[in-house]
């Protein structure tokens, strides 16, 4: 994937990101679909930490994801993030990290074709590996939406989508008159 492609499909996948939360009443931020899973709060934090960390390791000239412990990285890389639990300034968060790491990512530009080791040990290139990171924001705006579901809340996609191609049962209904 080239980076313009990467960078795209990011951007696309945060705006999908950034569409569910605004769904999201922000008296409900605190929500956790059980005791042991992050609220809807932290869940965005631990997305743009992530993000934060990922992409200013990736790159750094000489990538090392185990330089430091992961709670040291994300102090490194995303202080203050989880101070932050307001909706609007969450959001604010989420388009401003896109932004600054596209900023870095450009800036990086042949860098990401250099091989990093991954978490696991295998070498990739650090543009491929960026790719795990995309794949990470959207199994995050998956359990995003279990969230909303679970607060009786209709995805923004699924609205979407129904609005796009119609309500279950209205084109058949059509088809017949």
């Amino acid at each position: 994937m080239s980076l313009e492609g990467l960078i795209d499909t990011w951007k696309d996948t945060r705006n999908g990101l950034i569409d569910e939360v605004q769904q999201i009443p922000a008296d409900q931020f605190s929500f956790k679909a059980s005791a042991d899973t992050r609220s809807v709060a932290q869940l965005l934090q631990h997305v743009i930490e992530s993000q934060k960390l990922l992409i200013g390791e990736a790159c750094r000239p000489d990538t090392n994801l185990l330089r430091r412990p992961f709670p040291e990285q994300i102090k490194h890389y995303a202080p203050g993030v989880s101070d932050v639990t307001d909706k609007d300034a969450l959001i604010e968060l989420l388009r401003a990290s896109i932004e600054e790491g596209t900023a870095n990512l450009t800036a990086a530009g042949e860098g990401l074709n250099e091989l990093m080791t991954r978490f696991d040990g295998k070498q990739v290139p650090k543009i491929d590996f960026l790719s795990f990171a995309v794949s990470h924001e959207m199994y995050h705006r998956g359990q995003l939406t279990v969230y909303l579901r679970l607060l009786d809340i209709e995805p923004a996609l699924t609205k979407r989508l129904k609005k796009l191609f119609g309500e279950p049962g209205e084109a058949a209904s059509a088809a017949k008159s």
